[in-house]
């Protein structure tokens, strides 16, 4: 039964942290529901008075509304993970071992009728990540409840809780860390706090309304404004006004502010412009023509504050008086500057936000040109190398022809058919790169997969006197996955370590499940790589700086695709290699 959500529980959800940080946290305990099978998923964080608060609740809506922002003692969680079996990072205290009323990760406990098997969940069964930081301190939890099977989760599902529960602690780190500076700033004046808070913003114009009501009213002014300078030769760069009005700024007091920034930064002052002030480090000149300018904005006076990030000037703020208001004190001049190095870092946040924004922007624009046209490219070629190779057959099976033209039609269809491997590597390489053509997953015997490409590799190791040494497993063993990308995968690397073994070398090909995982191991003898060539293994296009390499055809794709196929079934490539020695390839990848 939902209860009616507390006041409390309000306030804590409206105040913690930022909502990025909320949304990873929240992404995180959906991750928990959604892939690793359980009904509900809670992250819950230490406040500064030692008590968990629940901030990310996912997979029931009850839950949600019953949960999130409640607290319980971080005491009373470590007596129940003292008694917990060690999981990796996860701990399970069964429900025959919990205190009465503890026993419940949530203080709730829902409708749920356990199955009758030997690994059943109880409801009262305790599964728990406890999240700690680099020094061992207890930063939060992450905790799990309602198994979708009704059952306690085997060593696969606990790989995958793992996972997780690594993501929590980075996630739950990062988000303390954040609200740390947020408290900070709620403790600060009212200007102070109100232009902190704006650090947190990625956006110059929420920089600047975030701030402007307590900036004005803390410091008595009626209106302000933030330049931000430009980055480059003729960008004057952007005014931001607190009534959201455009401010015209003739190119000669730009040059006028820029200057006097750049100086009050580096002399750490704020600079107070008024009629009856000295104008340090303006010059007469200069102040009359402020002055000029203030007189045609209804302005008596100003305060000019920097704005700036370690040894780098980015702009100013300028907060303004009307006649008949108070002058300027050295106080409000102090903690206008402190202002200014927090404004200062909230641009270059900003600024850096933007910048790499872009440049993600432009680089996945530019990885989606790669795909497009690497596969217009293929696809354009395919068509007419079919007709020529067909035409090839024909002029091939006419009688009477010299040997010599035999000779030039065989060497033709050998680079013909050399340009449509190739061209097929493209196809796959753009197919297995594209994020929206996502795998379609089934149970793969691999065992039957390594026999079909060991057949397949055979010929070549026999013509090379090679030892090709198979060591799989009686039964079957089941990976996840697109049984035709597994099998390029295991092709892909037998045929490489055939190719790279000198006549009357080893090849050895092995099939393992350990830990959850499908093990699939090619060894071989032979040339071997450097430790450079094995840092870029898997870039399209490269090819081995070793002339022994060099001298075998090949287009530098099919360790590409090796990888690009792994990393889309969620596996992992291991590569060991000595020059000289021989090369092991590993690839990990989830057991059906």
């Amino acid at each position: 039964m939902a209860r009616d959500v507390t006041p409390e529980q309000t306030a804590a959800r409206l105040r913690w942290s930022d909502s990025a940080s909320r949304d990873t946290l929240q992404l995180i305990a959906e991750g928990v529901t959604q892939v690793a099978g359980f009904g509900i998923a809670a992250i819950s964080v230490v406040r500064q008075d030692g008590g968990l608060e629940s901030v990310a609740v996912a997979g029931s809506d009850e839950a949600r509304a019953e949960l999130e922002g409640t607290r319980s003692t971080e005491a009373r969680l470590l007596e129940e993970l003292a008694k917990a079996d060690d999981w990796g990072l996860l701990r399970f205290v069964p429900h025959d071992r919990t205190d009465e009323g503890v026993g419940d990760t949530w203080g709730w406990v829902p409708d749920y009728e356990p199955i009758d098997a030997p690994d059943a969940w109880h409801p009262l069964d305790l599964l728990i990540a406890p999240l700690y930081d680099d020094d061992g301190a207890l930063l939060g939890t992450l905790a799990m409840d309602l198994p979708v099977g009704g059952r306690r989760p085997d060593e696969a599902q606990r790989a995958v809780l793992n996972a997780y529960a690594e993501q929590a602690g980075r996630a739950v780190v990062v988000a303390l860390e954040r609200e740390a500076l947020a408290e900070q700033v709620r403790m600060a004046e009212a200007a102070r706090r109100i232009v902190r808070r704006a650090s947190a913003q990625l956006s110059l114009d929420r920089i600047v309304s975030d701030s402007q009501d307590a900036v004005i009213e803390g410091f008595r002014a009626a209106g302000m404004w933030i330049h931000t300078f430009g980055r480059g030769e003729g960008d004057i760069g952007h005014i931001y006004s607190s009534d959201g009005q455009e401010i015209r700024l003739e190119p000669t007091l730009v040059r006028i502010a820029e200057q006097t920034a750049v100086q009050a930064w580096r002399q750490q002052q704020a600079v107070v412009i008024a009629p009856d002030r000295g104008f340090e480090p303006l010059t007469d000149q200069q102040a009359g023509a402020v002055l000029d300018f203030l007189r045609s904005i209804d302005v008596e006076s100003l305060l000019f504050i920097p704005l700036g990030a370690g040894p780098e000037c980015l702009g100013n703020l300028v907060l303004t008086r009307l006649a008949g208001a108070p002058a300027w004190t050295e106080a409000e001049a102090t903690t206008a500057l402190d202002i200014g190095h927090d404004l200062g870092r909230a641009i270059l946040n900003a600024r850096t936000f933007e910048r790499e924004h872009q440049l993600v922007v432009e680089l996945q624009e530019l990885d989606a040109y790669k795909g497009q046209l690497i596969a217009t490219v293929a696809h354009e070629l395919k068509n007419p190398l079919s007709s020529v190779l067909g035409h090839l057959e024909i002029l091939d099976g006419t009688p009477d022809l010299p040997g010599r033209t035999k000779g030039s039609l065989a060497a033709m269809e050998r680079g013909a058919q050399r340009m449509v491997k190739v061209i097929d590597d493209l196809l796959l390489l753009s197919k297995v790169g594209d994020p929206d053509n996502p795998v379609i997953s089934r149970p793969v015997d691999l065992r039957r997969v390594v026999d079909d490409v060991v057949d397949l590799v055979g010929l070549s190791a026999q013509q090379k006197r090679i030892d090709l040494r198979v060591e799989v497993p009686d039964e079957p063993v089941f990976a996840v996955g697109d049984p035709d990308e597994l099998d390029r995968v295991c092709g892909n690397l037998l045929s490489n370590a055939v190719k790279y073994t000198p006549e009357g070398g080893v090849v050895t090909v092995s099939l393992a499940v350990a830990d959850g995982e499908v093990v699939f191991t090619c060894h071989d003898m032979g040339i071997g790589m450097s430790a450079d060539d094995v840092r870029h293994l898997g870039t399209e296009f490269f090819r081995s700086s070793n002339p022994i390499a060099l001298a075998q055809p090949g287009t530098g794709l099919g360790l590409a695709i090796v990888r690009r196929i792994v990393a889309r079934h969620d596996g992992r490539l291991e590569i060991d290699s000595e020059l000289g020695r021989g090369s092991t390839f590993q690839v990990h990848l989830p057991a059906a």
